[in-house]
């Protein structure tokens, strides 16, 4: 007989993550290994070859490490999507492997309700505003009527992608955004009191969306009209981050919501969370974000949100089990409360 733990396995870009929740839906840290190249960017072929050679190793170090054996998950959920086809079809075949030969339900899920729902979690929040920043995506996220509307995203490229192009142009290998922060901390040290003189940038927002294209190449020119890197990375963060809460501060006041939730991998940035954070002071709203270790793609995440689909009814056939690249956060119907 099946137990009552959900497995969740995260395989949409560069991680690759096993994560579970128990019965009563309580996350537990996720086993991952992030496949990390010398130079350029994330290879899909390359990444899902990554993610194959750990499969093995990773379901059981989750297992491991919380004392359980294949007989205890009652459940196995997957991100169907969106991410690097590759990637996502490499955790959908294991995925309905252990669902097939333990004979257990299977449930392909949303990657971004992933974020958000582990979020909400985490951090006690009801019925927040999402600023989901991450590698992949930048989205603006409320929930309406049953499902989770996009009110405003990138019109290019993701701030994460962004981030790491800027800083692999300049020999920093991925992932480039923690550097960049690095950096930019670093001249806030030289230069506690800082203006934008000279390192102004484009406006990157266009009405409720959000462009980074534009600020990446602008800030690739001061880097080589010899400004200061350290004061180009404090730039593109001043000016990155400050679209992203002005956007999400127009959410705020376009639905009347009282909470900010950050989401995604450029969530572990502490300049963003503390613009957020004064933000929302200012308006009398609050600012939420869980741990880094859950902004970060992880399978517990995908085991949360695969608790409840569970509960409320939801599973996967082996015929509708095909991954979606480009899933949309509004594809998914949401019923829990």
């Amino acid at each position: 007989m099946a137990g009552d733990w959900v497995l969740g396995i995260e395989s949409t870009a560069h991680t690759f993550s096993f994560g579970l929740v128990d019965g009563d839906g309580k996350p537990r840290p996720s086993a991952s290994d992030t496949i990390r190249p010398t130079e350029g960017g994330i290879h899909p072929r390359e990444a899902a070859e990554h993610h194959v050679e750990l499969s093995t190793t990773l379901f059981n170090k989750i297992l491991s490490e919380n004392d359980l054996s294949p007989a205890d998950i009652g459940v196995v959920s997957y991100s169907q999507g969106p991410g690097m086809g590759a990637c996502l079809r490499t955790g959908a075949a294991a995925a309905r492997a252990i669902s097939t030969h333990l004979d257990i339900p299977l449930i392909g899920v949303n990657h971004c309700v992933a974020h958000i729902e582990i979020g909400r979690e985490q951090c006690g929040c009801d019925d927040p505003i999402l600023l989901y920043v991450s590698g992949g995506n930048t989205q603006v996220i409320a929930r309406l009527e049953g499902r989770y509307r996009v009110l405003g995203e990138t019109l290019d490229i993701g701030i994460g992608n962004m981030l790491d192009k800027f800083a692999r142009k300049h020999g920093i290998p991925f992932p480039g955004g923690p550097v960049i922060e690095k950096k930019a901390l670093k001249w806030l040290e030289a230069n506690p009191n800082p203006t934008l003189e000279g390192l102004e940038l484009p406006y990157a927002v266009h009405g409720m969306d959000l462009a980074f294209s534009g600020l990446m190449s602008a800030a690739n020119k001061l880097v080589s009209q010899g400004v200061p890197f350290e004061a180009v990375c404090w730039s593109l963060q001043e000016h990155a981050f400050a679209a992203c809460i002005e956007v999400a501060e127009r959410a705020l006041a376009h639905t009347g919501k009282t909470e900010i939730l950050l989401g995604g991998g450029v969530a572990c940035n502490q300049r963003l969370r503390d613009m957020s954070s004064i933000m929302c002071e200012e308006r009398g709203a609050s600012s939420h974000c869980p741990p880094r270790m859950y902004c970060i793609d992880n399978g517990t995440m995908i085991a949360r949100l695969g608790w409840l689909e569970i509960k409320h009814g939801r599973t996967t056939s082996l015929v509708q089990s095909g991954i979606d690249q480009e899933m949309r956060t509004d594809q998914s119907p949401i019923s829990w409360p």
